[in-house]
């Protein structure tokens, strides 16, 4: 993470989040937290890294998401060169699946 923004209120709202016990209570933190609109890109970004991840080409995935060519490349330059945080969550949640 940019260091700018790294700081003791930020891992209190990290440690806060892994506390959360269930999509519900997440569901309820996230929506005081963010804005629709924050939240809905959030999502897309997710989901844009969900079908990078699965093989799909970048015309398909702007047609499925409605996302703009730089957020999908944005989403695959941080899947492929950044710190492994999407890899990490996308490794997880399939583990569960």
């Amino acid at each position: 993470m940019n260091n700018s923004i790294r700081d003791e209120n930020m891992d209190k709202l990290f440690e806060a989040i892994l506390k959360l016990e269930s999509v519900e209570e997440c569901y309820d933190l996230f929506d005081d937290l963010c804005t629709v609109s924050e939240l809905l890109a959030i999502k897309q970004r997710f989901w844009v890294a969900r079908l990078l991840s699965a093989g799909y080409i970048y015309t398909d995935i702007v047609e499925m998401t409605g996302a703009s060519t730089a957020t999908i490349s944005r989403v695959n330059r941080c899947l492929n060169y950044g710190k492994g945080g999407y890899r990490k969550a996308l490794e997880r949640v399939k583990e569960e699946e």
